[in-house]
């Protein structure tokens, strides 16, 4: 059964594309078998940017033999009208639900180009601001016990079972302020928590990972390594199952986890609540 054909989709906005980018992944994810050609066009504010974009959806479709997706945020109905000269499958997010909306809250929207820009001095902005620089500070046990009283949710678990990664996304996504502290052998050895994390018990949220995939990680780090073999880590893992389990920490398996589905549970678990704009 030969592949199917690669089909241009272009993610186009008057700011930074991240909306249309997104709801189009989730979309496109709905689809595992097609192939798809991703080409990210921001920043589509004006007449000539719009005609531009046009110019390479058409390109697209003559090098695919197929007609392109588009994913367009666009607000301003002259850009939109310019774009929409080529022919494409368009899916116009903003259309789809502002009108539903201007329907529910009884008035009309501004309609207003690069809108989500003003946002950015609200309050959320600047909390998501202070949770990464949070999270950069208070990277792999870098923390002091008032410092910790600060954090949101403290992550912990074995080295490179996924902390960082998702103290950065909680931070960028959530405005949460998240700390995390690497479990190592003197750890295992006391059976204890560090010192440290004793009084934040509440805050405490588990990340662990299945033995093959962490050597398989640590290895890229310390090839060779006994801190990558498959035996320490077997070993490690067990013993912070143990602690976890002993300490009643709550506790996830990233192994099989996306970034977004770990965060999702974390803030469920831990309950943190943040403002909107």
């Amino acid at each position: 059964m030969s592949e199917p054909d690669i089909r241009t989709v272009f993610f186009v906005s008057d700011g930074t594309g991240i909306t249309a980018e997104t709801l189009g992944h989730s979309l496109l994810a709905q689809f595992p078998d097609a192939r798809f050609r991703q080409v990210r066009a921001p920043f589509v504010d004006g007449i000539d940017k719009a005609i531009e974009c046009a110019n390479q959806i058409r390109e697209a479709a003559r090098e695919d033999g197929v007609r392109p997706i588009v994913f367009s945020t666009l607000v301003n109905a002259d850009t939109v009208a310019a774009l929409h000269k080529a022919d494409a499958l368009y899916l116009d997010l903003f259309e789809s639900f502002i009108g539903p909306l201007e329907s529910e809250l009884g008035q009309r929207s501004t309609h207003t180009v690069g809108r989500f820009h003003g946002i950015t001095d609200s309050i959320d902005y600047k909390m998501r601001i202070e949770a990464i620089n949070f999270a950069m500070a208070h990277d792999d046990g870098v923390s002091t016990d008032g410092e910790l009283s600060e954090a949101d949710v403290i992550l912990v678990g074995v080295s490179r079972s996924g902390k960082t990664p998702t103290s950065l996304y909680l931070a960028l996504q959530f405005g949460v302020k998240a700390a995390n502290y690497p479990l190592i052998p003197e750890d295992f050895d006391r059976n204890k928590l560090p010192g440290d994390l004793v009084r934040y018990r509440g805050k405490l949220f588990g990340l662990t990972i299945s033995p093959e995939r962490l050597s398989q990680i640590r290895q890229e780090r310390r090839p060779n390594s006994r801190y990558a073999s498959l035996e320490n880590c077997r070993y490690e893992i067990d013993a912070a199952h143990r602690l976890m389990r002993r300490e009643n920490i709550r506790w996830l398996d990233s192994t099989t986890k996306s970034i977004e589905e770990i965060s999702a549970t974390i803030l469920q678990t831990v309950r943190v609540h943040r403002p909107g704009f």
